[in-house]
């Protein structure tokens, strides 16, 4: 039988100390055990745990379509600023896939994980080397792949879980394979 999902998400964490971004993605369709795994871990571990879709409208309600977009950025560092510990779980990320917002939600994330481990639930799907949220031709649909993180699937039988790990030089080599362009930071919008 599997391990519970909050278990192997803990079991990553120590994976994820060394990295360049220390982000853990914990992927899977709507209600597969994300939320849950991630309420576990806050109590299980003392864990902070930030509900984005709630801390981050709250601040942005006051501000317009424009400032919204400048400044999302800041606005979710000081909210991840304010929760102390060297791990923090995110949870309820859709507002960062807003086309409103005019965000890369990946970058986003990763950004806040390059001080500490951050594992954020992502409402998508992990298919071979392509991370996906929503499906196409939806507004929220992203593709990335190769990304630069860690994943654990919420659900083994839909999304096997992997660490896709690319650094520079492999980027370069595959890239001078391809006929010398370079993919930006291995991020597909399609």
């Amino acid at each position: 039988m599997a391990a519970p999902l909050s278990h192997r998400v803990a079991e990553r964490v120590p994976d994820a100390a060394g990295l360049y971004h220390r982000l853990i993605l914990v992927v899977g369709p709507p209600r597969t055990g994300k939320t849950s795994a991630l309420r576990d871990l806050a109590e299980e571990r003392a864990w902070p745990l930030v509900n984005v879709n709630l801390e981050l409208s709250e601040r942005l309600l006051e501000l317009t379509s424009k400032q919204r977009a400048l400044r999302v950025p800041r606005i979710l560092s000081e909210i991840v600023e304010r929760h102390p510990g060297d791990v923090l779980l995110l949870d309820n990320t859709e507002v960062l896939f807003s086309p409103d917002l005019q965000q890369d939600p990946l970058r986003l994330l990763q950004g806040l994980s390059r001080n500490r481990t951050v594992i954020a639930a992502w409402s998508g799907e992990m298919d071979g080397e392509n991370l996906t949220y929503a499906q196409a031709p939806h507004p929220e649909y992203r593709r990335y792949v190769r990304p630069d993180v860690i994943v654990v699937a919420s659900r083994e039988s839909r999304v096997r879980e992997r660490k896709s790990l690319v650094t520079s030089r492999e980027s370069l080599v595959a890239s001078q394979r391809a006929g010398g362009e370079r993919q930006e930071s291995g991020v597909g919008w399609r």
